[in-house]
């Protein structure tokens, strides 16, 4: 049985992805500000495709 709350790779990945990032000037600043910072992810990764 599934739990009632689960995301999807691929939502997650549409909206917090690093294309989706990239994608809009706001997203890039958001991955220049996380570059800064030295984040280890700049951005969410599937492990598999999604």
């Amino acid at each position: 049985m599934r739990r009632t709350l689960e995301g999807t790779k691929r939502k997650r990945q549409k909206v917090s992805g690093f294309r989706a990032r990239m994608a809009t000037p706001e997203g890039q600043n958001t991955i220049n500000r996380r570059r800064a910072k030295g984040r280890h992810q700049v951005a969410i990764t599937a492990k598999n495709r999604a």
